[in-house]
């Protein structure tokens, strides 16, 4: 399906909406986010994070992971002065500690997973960590797949466990004149499938591979429906932003396609045409929150949190939470609340003194 929206504005409060639509001449308004965001349906439990990345949520904490090595954790509603952990982070606009996910036995294992971007003999790459904690303190960390290729602009960096238990990895593009994507003996740009251990599946779709699909630019926001269908969001080179469903073994063209248009490569499901920078997403399951549908999505440059339907396309996208500025990340928790993180202090934002913030959707 290749269907294009043209966004015209955003409403800076906090309200459930229409998504409108409007003609290729007119910029997306990049509106100053609201300060006042707290209310009786939306909660603040964190400010101040810096340049925050990816949540994870466990019974009874949230981790959240600072762009610039950081892995902060909120308990009790309360923003825990010491980092369970400090890593070092190489320095470029879109790299350092990106993605977070928690082991499906982590309240027994303890085991958190990150994607960091470091600086090695000049050289950019990314790698994933297994760290070990106890009583938000680390106590071990363990590179388990290294030497991803790296880049300053498009690193992907979304990584979660999915349904079959085995973490997925999604890898950028070196940049966007690298044809990387469309090799498999690369790394770059692809979705890749591991065992929790870091290495590699059996049952993947190409032997020995650690790949699952191919041809990315820069995976953002990953998961997984009812039926166990794999979704991802990523980047396109401001335009062209797409939402994939995903397949063993398929390719879908980066750089030799751009949403649809070529039958050798998978098509786009959604294509946002321009840009409105997907950030996380996921099929809401709860009974908590009251949703038309059920497909939930963070928006950066579009500064939205939306709902839509697959089936009725673009036109059905409306938004559950404005006003706050460039929305990074949402994950749904135990208790079928959403959670979302702001970015304001990317370097792309309009940040107001308490930025970045943690908030939870409360009904």
């Amino acid at each position: 399906m290749d269907k294009k929206i043209r966004i015209i504005a955003v409403i800076a409060v906090v309200i459930f909406s229409v998504f409108v639509l409007t003609s290729p001449s007119d910029p997306i308004p990049l509106p100053l986010p609201t300060s006042n965001s707290e209310s009786a349906s939306v909660s603040i439990l964190a400010e101040n994070l810096d340049k925050p990345r990816a949540i994870a949520i466990s019974d009874d904490r949230i981790f959240v992971t600072e762009k610039d090595g950081f892995i902060r954790v909120i308990q009790d509603n309360n923003l825990l002065e010491s980092p369970l952990a400090a890593f070092r982070s190489a320095n470029v606009f879109d790299g350092g500690l990106l993605g977070i996910t928690l082991h499906p036995d982590f309240s027994n294992n303890h085991y958190i997973y990150v994607f960091l971007t470091y600086k090695e003999n000049g050289n950019l790459w990314n790698k994933i960590l297994q760290i070990t904690e106890s009583e938000n303190k680390l106590q071990d960390a363990e590179t388990i797949f290294d030497k991803i290729p790296g880049s300053t602009f498009t690193n992907g960096g979304f990584i979660k466990f999915g349904p079959d238990g085995k973490l997925y990895v999604g890898t950028g593009t070196v940049s966007d004149s690298s044809h990387l994507p469309q090799d498999l003996d690369s790394l770059s740009g692809k979705i890749l499938r591991l065992n929790d251990d870091g290495t590699i599946p059996d049952d993947n779709p190409f032997s020995d591979s650690p790949v699952y699909s191919l041809g990315h630019r820069n995976p953002q926001g990953m998961t997984w429906d009812y039926n166990g269908n794999m979704f991802v969001a990523e980047f396109g080179p401001e335009k062209n932003d797409e939402i994939n469903l995903i397949q063993a073994g398929k390719n879908y063209g980066w750089p030799e396609q751009q949403c649809s248009g070529i039958d050798k490569y998978e098509n786009a499901i959604l294509c946002y045409d321009p840009s409105i920078e997907p950030g996380g997403i996921l099929f809401y399951s709860g009974d908590k929150l009251d949703f038309e549908s059920s497909f939930i999505m963070a928006s950066m440059r579009a500064t939205n949190l939306y709902q839509l339907d697959f089936e009725e396309g673009l036109s059905s996208q409306k938004s559950i939470l404005s006003g706050i500025g460039r929305v990074r990340d949402v994950v749904q928790g135990p208790d079928g609340s959403l959670y979302v993180i702001t970015s304001n202090t990317d370097g792309k934002g309009f940040p107001d003194r308490m930025d970045d913030k943690l908030l939870r959707i409360l009904k």
